[in-house]
């Protein structure tokens, strides 16, 4: 298991790290932590970071995820239209459209589709979109919150009452998504209400289900909050894997630094 570490510009510390699980035999998940080269575009653009759980087969789940995370660079790069939250909106869109178009293209692949979560962050201001049940969480001092709302069948249960938030993680049906890019005619990314300003110290990582769904929220802070991203990550897939590695395991954490 080796964790990448990232060299970003200053403002962050950054690192990732993904494994097959146990039970899997291939890794439908998908990553990427990117920034501009120039620095008139980094000014501009800011980070970038994407995370992707793929899903419809033993190669669909890969391809769908893949195209997904290439796509919302792609877009965010090259079709920048100056509004960071706007331009993610479009990327998951295009993306969506993507998959759709290479599933048509490859039967075979009938029925692939992938989460996604992206995030941009321009100086401190975080904008992000999603689709799914991978998840962003925001660790600040002791607390930790989940900026992003889980598209699943179980997450719809826990919004209506009918399931406590608490029962949610252990429900037999909570990998059921009511959402995801591929599927469906449209997409609907959930975002924020307005763009989330950080402060020093704080602490965004975003993980797919294989991670949030043995290790809970206040393991997460805790590893997080105690230990330097690269150390974080390879510490958090650890506790997965020993706690069964039922799934594909893909974490990225990133810390504002000075």
């Amino acid at each position: 298991m080796a964790v990448d570490v990232k060299t970003p510009k200053p403002g962050i510390e950054a690192a990732s790290l993904t494994d097959v699980g146990r039970q899997r035999s291939n890794n439908e998940d998908s990553f990427l932590y990117w920034e501009p080269e120039s620095d008139d575009d980094f000014r501009l653009k800011g980070r970038l970071a994407v995370i992707a759980d793929g899903m419809g087969g033993y190669e669909g789940g890969q391809e769908a995820s893949r195209l997904a995370v290439e796509t919302v660079r792609s877009v965010y790069d090259n079709a920048f239209g100056g509004n960071p939250q706007d331009t993610l909106i479009g990327a998951l869109e295009a993306a969506h459209q993507n998959i759709q178009r290479f599933a048509q293209e490859h039967p075979q692949f009938y029925g692939m589709g992938t989460t996604c979560t992206a995030l941009s962050l321009v100086g401190r201001q975080l904008c992000f979109a999603h689709v799914g049940d991978s998840r962003l969480y925001l660790i600040r001092g002791d607390s930790i919150s989940r900026l992003t709302r889980d598209h699943s069948y179980v997450g719809r249960l826990v919004e209506s009452g009918i399931v406590r938030s608490e029962d949610a993680e252990s429900h037999p049906q909570r990998h059921i998504l009511t959402a995801a890019l591929g599927s469906g005619r449209d997409v609907t990314p959930h975002i924020p209400e307005v763009p989330v300003f950080l402060e020093e110290g704080d602490i965004l990582l975003l993980c797919t289900d294989g991670l949030w769904g043995v290790v809970g929220d206040p393991d997460l802070a805790r590893v997080v909050q105690t230990n330097p991203p690269a150390e974080a990550c390879q510490k958090l897939v650890g506790m997965a894997l020993e706690r069964g590695g039922p799934d594909n395991i893909t974490v990225l954490a990133l810390r504002v630094s000075a």
